[in-house]
């Protein structure tokens, strides 16, 4: 840990300040919990001074004695204690529980926004699966920040603190002693512990992911990867990266099982040096014989508070990469989406402009637009086709603003793209990719993401005008049938024409439509086409298609075709070759 100290704070305050947004509810759960570690040691110390109480007066009077003792305030005071403890626990771990699935949802639900804001070429350097990993696994990684951290570390600094006040009140030595010994337990179970195992559970978290994106390739490619003869290789690596993280968790659970054996080798000892001074004082007549048991029963209800630390800051380096990883995102989404003061075109149609454009993806062997250029005015309608990979998916997204150009410039409505706010940008612009993006929720829900204030009467409208109303009326839960993991209940058709009409709740100004009515019969995709031309009046609008001469592919309203094959005979665009007419 001694080498990520210096950066600690500033890794982990982007985090703190996020729990800081709840912070009434996170104070109200450490109080419960202090309020159950209270309990727990006052059900303790006022048993063991009660049963010593009871058996000295019980000697006394068997000896001929006369003694008065008030059974009734401390019974009240143990059953109370009990009862206190009890419920505490209950509504500790229920109220803290609820409130860390909150700050999860918040978390997931900004990270979501987050990974929204970057561009494709920072989407395209990692892969799917690691992607859903920070959502998941990195985000629930953190809920220990608070849970298992922060208030477990502070609740027991506090009764550390209090149950030394509570000894020197009677022996001072004796709350001095307890105090410092289990005060430097503590610094060893949070400090040390996180030292300690921070490199192995570090690499635990590097492993995991690996291991999920390995096995996740292993499923979808398996057919492929034993035609190749490549299914064994696959399955080394898997088992490799098993056997390390076997290795890394049969370490950390070793530190774990150290740092509980030297949590209870603390409170032992405390608990032997309070019992100890406390009999030299009742030896000197200057403690009562029920003090004396009290005090070192009160020491170990510390058992409770320190028994949860060790396992918990062993893991803390899985904490704190978890939270390095999710700042690279926050980062990456601040340079990716950064916006000047610039003056924004005016509403209306937006003309379009490609200036000496270059673009190679990440990784890619050659660049799939050389010094390109397009100019498309406003109002125009231009239909872009060509053979797959020659770039015309590339041009939308550099138009949309889902990547930037390696070289050159593009404007909309004469202002560079990039002075456009990412949100301004998403409300003047509307992109319908080849692919029909639907989420596992209600037809309601996925409408909606176009226009989340649309009433059930517009929904309805909508889904008439694609031809699935009377579909979607026969459903026994209308809108609000879900469609399945990526609109798996759909036929492709539905999910087309179910995009179709979320894209028909915007409002945009420009407009591009990639392969617009795939899936779909030549008899439907005309009859949408005559409904999606007044829509699209008044607007820029971009075709994307594979042939201009397509009879099943109707795009209404057609003003201009480029055919980049045809202009540049290969995959990639000839160096200043320009398609403005």
């Amino acid at each position: 840990m001694a080498e990520a100290t210096p950066g600690l704070f500033t890794t982990l305050r982007p985090w703190l300040v996020h729990l800081g947004r709840r912070r009434r509810r996170l104070l109200a759960g450490a109080a419960l919990m202090l309020l159950a570690l209270a309990a727990a040691l006052g059900l303790l110390a006022l048993s063991g001074w009660f049963i010593t109480a009871t058996a000295l007066a019980g000697l006394v009077l068997a000896a001929g004695g006369t003694i008065m003792l008030d059974v009734y305030v401390p019974g009240g005071g143990i059953r109370a204690f009990a009862v206190t403890r009890t419920v505490a626990r209950y509504l500790e771990r229920l109220y803290n529980h609820d409130t860390v699935l909150r700050l999860l949802a918040d978390l997931r639900g900004h990270m979501f926004a987050v990974l929204v804001d970057l561009d494709g070429a920072s989407l395209s350097r990692r892969r799917a699966s690691d992607w859903l990993n920070r959502l998941t696994a990195d985000i629930d990684t953190l809920d220990s920040l608070f849970l298992r951290l922060l208030a477990p570390a502070l609740v027991a600094l506090l009764a550390i603190l209090g149950l030394s006040v509570l000894l020197a009140v009677w022996a001072p030595s004796a709350g001095l002693a307890a105090g410092l010994i289990l005060g430097l337990a503590w610094c060893w179970l949070t400090i040390g512990q996180a030292r300690w195992g921070l490199a192995a559970s570090r690499r635990r978290v590097a492993e995991l992911e690996r291991l999920r994106g390995r096995v996740i390739e292993h499923l979808s490619g398996m057919a492929e990867l034993e035609t190749h003869g490549a299914l064994a290789e696959q399955r080394r690596r898997l088992d490799a990266i098993e056997t390390r993280l076997r290795d890394d968790q049969c370490r950390l659970g070793r530190l774990s099982a150290l740092g509980s054996a030297l949590a209870g080798l603390a409170v032992g000892l405390a608990w032997l040096l309070a019992l100890w001074l406390g009999a030299r004082l009742w030896a000197a007549e200057a403690l009562s014989g029920p003090v004396m048991v009290m005090m070192p029963l009160a020491v170990l209800a510390m058992n409770e508070a320190l028994m949860a630390l060790p396992m918990a800051f062993t893991q803390f380096g899985a904490t704190q990469a978890a939270a390095e990883r999710l700042n690279a995102l926050e980062a990456a989404r601040r340079s990716s989406g950064a916006s000047h003061e610039r003056p924004l075109p005016p509403p209306g149609p937006l003309s379009v402009s490609l200036e000496r454009v270059s673009l190679r993806y990440p990784g890619a062997l050659t660049a799939v637009l050389d010094d390109f250029s397009l100019q498309i005015a406003p109002e125009e309608r231009l239909l872009l086709c060509g053979a797959s990979g020659i770039g015309k998916s590339s041009v939308a997204t550099l138009i949309a603003g889902q990547i930037n150009p390696d070289s050159g410039r593009v404007c909309l409505g004469g202002v560079d793209i990039e002075h456009f706010e990412a949100r301004a940008l998403r409300r003047r612009l509307a992109l319908l990719t080849q692919g029909s993006e639907l989420f596992d929720d209600s037809l309601a829900a996925n409408l909606r993401l176009g226009d989340p204030e649309a009433s059930d009467e517009r929904l309805w409208h909508l889904l008439d005008a694609v031809e699935l109303g009377e579909w979607a009326r026969e459903l026994p839960h209308g809108l609000a049938t879900r469609v399945g993991e990526g609109g798996r209940r759909l036929s492709g058709g539905q999910a087309r024409r179910l995009v179709l009409a979320r894209l028909l709740l915007r409002d945009p100004e420009l407009v591009i439509l990639d392969e617009p009515f795939t899936g779909l019969d030549a008899t439907t995709a005309h009859r949408l086409a005559e409904g999606l031309a007044a829509w699209l009046s008044g607007r820029t609008v971009i075709y994307l298609a594979h042939r201009h001469d397509d009879a099943a592919m109707p795009l209404p309203g057609v003003t201009r075709t480029i055919d980049l094959t045809a202009r540049t005979g290969s995959p990639l665009c000839a160096t200043g070759q320009n398609l403005s007419g």
